[in-house]
């Protein structure tokens, strides 16, 4: 009963101090009202002010996919993203080494990936290290550019990249799986591939897709 009466008494103190942020601004007499209706006016509090509802959305949201690659000046003093002709947004984290780089027709250009839906937060719906069913290491994608394997956004993404580099790409919807849903990277079960329909086959959702490469 002691850790019961505890816990009451101090979410109803956070509740207040929610109130008393959110509510600023208001009138005296809406705040009073709201205040006193405890929990219940913190969804009033959202409900009546649209602003506070999409900053506490951005905030739950991780920071990578909040408005990625607009920030200015990036976050934790980060690169910023290259926005390249066709839109895909790219930031490399590790050059890579070599001479050889990949081109616009480059012939089987081995990568490790993994694809998120930035509309779902970032839940993954492909990994390379999900391709070798016995379990023992992951299987690296193979792509032969300009042969339309891969999905547009991808194959313009990788080109410039070397051996061993790291690089982020944020692919529109119209140079991924809206227009492309047939291509590589393919879901490899069912459960990514109902998470990527669930986005994709949805015109309310935005099926901006975010890949994490590198190139072996």
């Amino acid at each position: 009963p002691f850790y019961i009466v505890m816990g009451n008494l101090v979410w109803q103190a956070l509740t207040v101090s929610i109130l008393l942020v959110c509510t600023n601004g208001l009138s005296q007499p809406s705040r009073r009202n709201l205040i006193s209706n405890g929990a219940f006016g913190v969804a009033s509090v959202f409900a009546l002010n649209p602003q506070v509802a999409r900053a506490a959305e951005q905030a739950s949201k991780p920071k990578e996919f909040v408005n990625v690659g607009t920030q200015a000046p990036p976050p934790d003093g980060e690169s910023a993203f290259v926005v390249l002709e066709n839109g895909v947004k790219v930031k490399d984290f590790r050059v890579g080494n070599g001479e050889e780089v990949v081109l616009s027709n480059s012939q089987s250009v081995m990568i490790q990936c993994t694809g998120r839906l930035l509309n779902l937060n970032g839940v993954i719906f492909y990994s390379t290290k999900n391709n070798n069913p016995d379990g023992f290491g992951a299987i690296p994608l193979t792509l032969n550019l300009g042969r339309g394997e891969a999905i547009p956004g991808l194959e313009s993404g990788l080109v410039g990249m070397k051996k061993g580099g790291i690089r982020r790409m944020i692919i529109p919807a119209d140079l991924a799986y809206s227009k492309f849903p047939e291509l590589e990277p393919k879901p490899v079960n069912a459960n990514d591939q109902r998470a990527l329909d669930s986005v994709v086959k949805n015109t309310r959702r935005d099926a901006t897709i975010m890949f994490d490469v590198q190139v072996e």
